[in-house]
């Protein structure tokens, strides 16, 4: 199932990110896309809070991986920097996040080193804060509520 929703503001991208979170699972992994500035960690830092993640979540890019605790485990996860996708591997994120939720920063681009359940999340940056949020359910995720995250 493929959703597109249309967030005019940057809270409305955060709480579609929250929103989506009421509906996440243990070990699922959700693969976010989108130019600079498009909006990612603002989605990741809503699905935080849905988690019941009570620090801000903030871009991974110079750690690769930050870790939260909240209602389950959120590993946060920025792969922009890394060289290949034999690196991606190496860092062995769907094992780290197996008892949470795995969100992976720029991982539509090296969507082939995840399992094969997961979500991509499309992000386009319009005028001002107005952002495109394309939810695309691969695997199980495609027979999942989507349209309950919209609002």
């Amino acid at each position: 199932m493929t959703l597109t929703v249309e967030c005019t503001t940057a809270a409305d991208t955060r709480s579609l990110g929250r929103r989506l979170a009421a509906m996440l699972r243990p070990g699922d992994v959700i693969l976010l896309g989108g130019g600079l500035g498009a909006g990612k960690t603002v989605f990741a830092s809503g699905v935080g809070e849905g988690l019941g993640v009570e620090e801000p979540v903030v871009s991974p890019t110079f750690v690769l991986v930050r870790f939260y605790d909240g209602l389950m485990p959120l590993v946060h996860a920025d792969v922009y920097r890394v060289g290949s996708s034999a690196e991606v591997e190496d860092l062995d994120l769907p094992f780290e996040a197996r008892d949470g939720v795995l969100l992976v920063e720029w991982g539509e681009a090296v969507e082939q080193c995840f399992p094969e359940d997961h979500l991509v999340v499309r992000l386009e940056a319009g005028e001002d804060e107005t952002r495109k949020v394309t939810l695309d359910g691969r695997g199980t995720w495609a027979s999942r509520p989507l349209r309950e995250a919209a609002g």
